[in-house]
């Protein structure tokens, strides 16, 4: 069996790291966890410590995409999801795939421009 050199061995990320990774405000996630139902990250201590898992985090990209990419209302978001949840899915893993195709295109002709 080989190993998995790609498998993310962290189970949970603070709401600071997930902020983070998104560059949002941590208020921004709590409230977007009241707007979407089907976000909700397991709490912890007597402090009820955020704890998002992996599902949260593509919970996430995908409410960002629509909203802070596609540049949707959070009512219009909410909608498309709550309609299409598989294609909404879909269609936020093809954006962040050209994004980074973009991103490596762009790269690529920087260093080609160096050349000259």
């Amino acid at each position: 069996m080989a190993l998995n050199l790609n498998k993310n061995l962290k189970l949970y990320y603070s709401i600071k790291e997930v902020a983070e990774m998104f560059g949002l405000n941590e208020s921004t996630l709590r409230y977007w966890e009241t707007e979407f139902p089907y976000l909700k990250p397991k709490t912890a201590g007597p402090n009820k410590v955020r704890q998002y898992s992996e599902k949260d985090i593509e919970q996430i990209r995908l409410i960002h995409n629509m909203v802070k990419v596609r540049g949707f209302k959070l009512a219009a978001a909410k909608k498309m999801i709550n309609a299409n949840r598989d294609g909404a899915d879909r269609r936020a893993e093809v954006l962040d795939r050209l994004i980074g195709v973009r991103d490596d295109l762009q790269a690529l002709k920087r260093e080609l421009d160096g050349l000259q």
